[in-house]
Formats: structure tokens, sequence, C-alpha cells
């Protein structure tokens, strides 16, 4: 679970309605025309923009927003360094015996212990890194085209009940009350694009790149493996996915452990 992104959004969602209770009545603020706009309209966007079932995997990708823990990359580093270890030790049949939490990294290691070939392990497991970067980059374009259509919806809105004031404006006092009523569209649209669409995407962008960087990691240790590469190459082969932080926090511990 990531609390960042909860307590973003929860946190958000509360100063807003703090800085609404606090200013006066609540009820002014709540509009349900405005919400059929600007939610349907930019709802309604989506699925011209896109598939039915790309929107539907959008929602899937954005759970992992809030659901998806990716263990750091020094410590994914470590769990290779070990693997390799025991391929080195009982052979790449004791492989089968590795049941990683990662799907990817299970996947790698079932292709060693079936005896695929380095170049067989390198091309399956690239294509399995580009099908889930385009599964992510429609995910997030899904994300950023709702943050976008958001605002211009709720400027539609609020032209809509412009529209409308003025041509009742028999009574003058209520060009205040239906002036607010059309400015709220506006605020839906900037609320939504700003607090949940367009932050949602940034989300899951970085998701992806972590993922990214996580896999070709991976990736990296698969062919390590395959190419039967010692100890030291081993670890300075994956330590090029690692930041300068990130390498000085592995090297005692890696020194402790021993060669693949």
């Amino acid at each position: 679970m990531d609390i960042a992104t909860i307590i973003g959004l929860v946190g958000g969602t509360i100063l807003v309605c703090l800085a609404i209770v606090s200013g006066g009545s609540v009820a002014v603020f709540f509009n349900v025309p405005g919400l059929l706009i600007v939610v349907g309209g930019t709802v309604a966007t989506c699925f011209i923009k896109f598939t039915m079932v790309e929107v539907i995997n959008s929602v899937r990708v954005a759970m992992k927003a809030f659901t998806a823990k990716i263990d750091p990359p020094e410590q994914i580093m470590e769990k290779m360094v070990a693997i390799a270890k025991v391929a080195k030790e009982r052979g790449l049949m004791a492989l089968e015996n590795e049941k990683p939490d990662d799907e990817f990294a299970a996947k790698a290691f079932q292709f060693l212990a079936d005896g695929f070939d380095e170049e067989q392990i390198k091309d399956l497991l690239k294509k399995d890194i580009n099908l889930t970067i385009q599964r992510h980059t429609t995910g997030q374009s899904v994300f950023k085209g709702m943050g976008a259509s958001a605002p211009a919806f709720g400027m539609i809105g609020t032209l809509i009940g412009l529209v409308q004031m003025l041509a009742n404006m028999a009574n003058p006092q209520d060009i205040g009350p239906a002036m607010a009523v059309a400015l709220l569209t506006t605020l839906y649209g900037a609320l939504l694009a700003n607090l949940i669409f367009l932050p949602l995407a940034d989300k899951l962008a970085l998701r992806s790149q972590q993922e990214l960087i996580t896999k070709n990691l991976i990736l990296d240790a698969a062919l390590g493996i395959a190419r039967g590469l010692s100890g030291m190459v081993f670890q300075e082969t994956l330590k090029i996915h690692l930041s300068p932080k990130e390498r000085l926090r592995i090297v005692p511990k890696a020194k402790g452990k021993g060669g693949a």
C-alpha cells in the first residue's frame, strides 16, 4: 500500500473541505447539473478517445498507485546475488525451487531452469518489458486525457450557466446566486483535474519508471546467471541500475555475502 498517494488524496480533499466549511454554507458548493456536466463530459470524452478495454485497464493500472509495493533496487540486487550463488553451487535446475514474489523474476528463473539459451531469455523478457511499458503508457494517457477534459467541461458548464443567467435578468437579485452556480463547474473541473487525474497520471509514470528499473535489473541478472558470470562481475553488472547513493549502501552487504 502506497501511503503517500493516500495521504495526498485524503489530505488534499480534507483541506479543500475545511476551506469550504470555514467559508460559509456547504450547500452553496453543491450543484448536481454542474457535476453531471463535468463528470459526465469527462467520462464521455474518455470513451471517445480510448477503447472500452483501455479505459478499464487504466483503472486497474491506477490501482497500482495505491497497492503496488516495489522493493528498493539494492534489495532486489541482493536477492539476485543470492540466486546466482544458488545457481553456481547447485546448477540451474535448482532455480525451479525459487519462488520469488515478483512474477517477472519467477518467469526469468523458470526460463533458466528450463534450459533456455541466453538469446531466447533476452528476447522473451524484453518483449515482456515492452508490453508492460505500453500498458502503463496507455493508462497514463487515459488519466492525462481526463485531466485535460475536466477543466474544459468545467468551463463549458460555466458558459452554460452564464447563458442561462443572462437569459433571465429580469430580477437583478438572482444574478449573484446564478453567477455562483455557473462558476461551480469551473471549480469542479479544476479540482478533479489537479487533485485526482493529473496526480494519478504522474504517479503512474513514476511507478512505471520504477518497475522498468526493476525489470531491467532482473533481466541483466538472468543473463548474467545464464553466462555464468563470476561474483564480482555479476555484482558490477547489476550495480549499473543503482543510483550512486544506492551503490554505496549495497557495497558492504555485497562483500559480506561472498561471490556468486
